[in-house]
């Protein structure tokens, strides 16, 4: 990197903390003095909240995104020998906890905007299938109508990996709420982060709910009663109180990550392909996923000018050796395989100033392969 390159974050948790330090350390000490640590008073406010935020009855707070597909499938009665339509384009533990189950995945290949593609659900239904897993992959929800209506003729379960979408929409309806049951991460990297993992359910039924409650807790009831064997996955009281705080600048957060992307549309060289978002469609932009055949030296370029950015994700999950007892292999999801060739993830973050989008967008403009 030379003496004149930028220094232009793709992460940008330190510029964060540096932001809300001031506010966050008295909520910090408040939760650290008052000595309660798991489930307490903050998880509930926090279930309260983000329930209001996504347009549902009930919200479970959990340790982690991917136990919250986990519990999802576990709570809604998916066992061993089930299957689950769910894209390969996503983060692994979309597919990891329906194999930690003992269900198996089955890959349906995607559309250019690298969301579910619905037109292929019907031809990988079989007797085994129990649910299809939409990703709202990047911040974008995928088209639910089809989806819904497939689920409905099949009598099928729809568990939405919501986990990079908290505030996006579908014709309004917020993710989360779409279909039997919303599944959220709010790690350090997503639009509404903790300082740690964590993550939670959505949903409109009681049942699911209260079974995810139990579970969540070593199956306990109360205190002393053990209904069955439940697992741990608690949300920590801190972690929640800093959620709370995080949850009141969360549509400003999405709004400055939506104007940034705009930028990037409006302004970026028209070979480079960018999927345009539908009026059915608010896009909290996670991340902002440009195509290009030149991607990987479009990536070098951009290193080397101080640009960092990322490929989300390189591999496809029925590529991974993970998954070589799946019975997938190379061309089996074309779609899928050209764009991980292709995809490249700018800076999108909420700290970007207009001259940090300028200067990608300006770098980008002038690239030559």
């Amino acid at each position: 990197m030379d003496k004149n390159s930028m220094d232009i974050s793709y992460i940008a948790l330190k510029s964060q903390w540096k932001d809300e330090r001031d506010d966050l350390l008295p909520i910090i000490d408040r939760v650290m003095s008052s000595g309660k640590f798991v489930l307490e008073e903050e998880c509930e406010k926090f279930e309260q909240s983000v329930a209001k935020l996504c347009g549902v009855k009930y919200v479970a707070a959990l340790n982690s995104g991917t136990d919250a597909l986990m519990f999802a499938m576990l709570s809604s009665g998916i066992r061993k020998g089930d299957e689950v339509i769910t894209p390969s384009n996503s983060f692994i533990a979309s597919t990891s906890s329906i194999v930690h189950i003992g269900a198996k995945p089955v890959f349906i290949d995607v559309l250019t905007n690298q969301n579910l593609d619905f037109s292929k659900i019907e031809e990988l239904i079989t007797k085994k299938t129990r649910a299809i897993m939409p990703v709202h992959l990047s911040g974008r929800a995928c088209d639910m109508d089809p989806i819904l209506e497939i689920a409905k003729k099949y009598d099928l379960l729809v568990i939405e990996d919501a986990a990079q979408s908290i505030g996006s929409r579908y014709k309004g309806i917020p993710t989360g709420s779409l279909g039997d049951i919303g599944c959220f991460s709010t790690h350090p990297l997503k639009n509404l982060n903790a300082c740690g993992d964590g993550g939670f359910i959505t949903t409109n039924d009681e049942n699911i709910y209260n079974q995810i409650k139990i579970l969540r807790n070593h199956g306990k009831k109360s205190q002393f009663l053990v209904s069955q064997f439940g697992l741990v996955s608690r949300m920590d009281n801190l972690q929640a109180a800093i959620l709370n705080y995080r949850l009141g600048k969360i549509e400003s957060i999405n709004n400055k990550r939506r104007s940034n992307a705009k930028e990037y549309i409006d302004r970026l060289n028209k070979d480079i392909f960018i999927p345009l978002d539908h009026d059915d469609l608010f896009n909290t932009y996670h991340s902002f996923v440009i195509q290009t055949k030149n991607r990987n030296k479009l990536k070098e370029h951009l290193s080397s000018k101080g640009i960092k950015t990322a490929i989300h994700y390189p591999i496809p999950i029925h590529l991974q050796k993970a998954s070589a007892g799946l019975g997938y292999s190379m061309g089996d999801l074309p779609v899928t395989e050209k764009q991980c060739d292709e995809i490249l993830s700018l800076p999108i973050h909420q700290y970007l100033s207009k001259d940090d989008l300028s200067a990608v967008i300006n770098e980008i403009n002038s690239f030559k392969s």
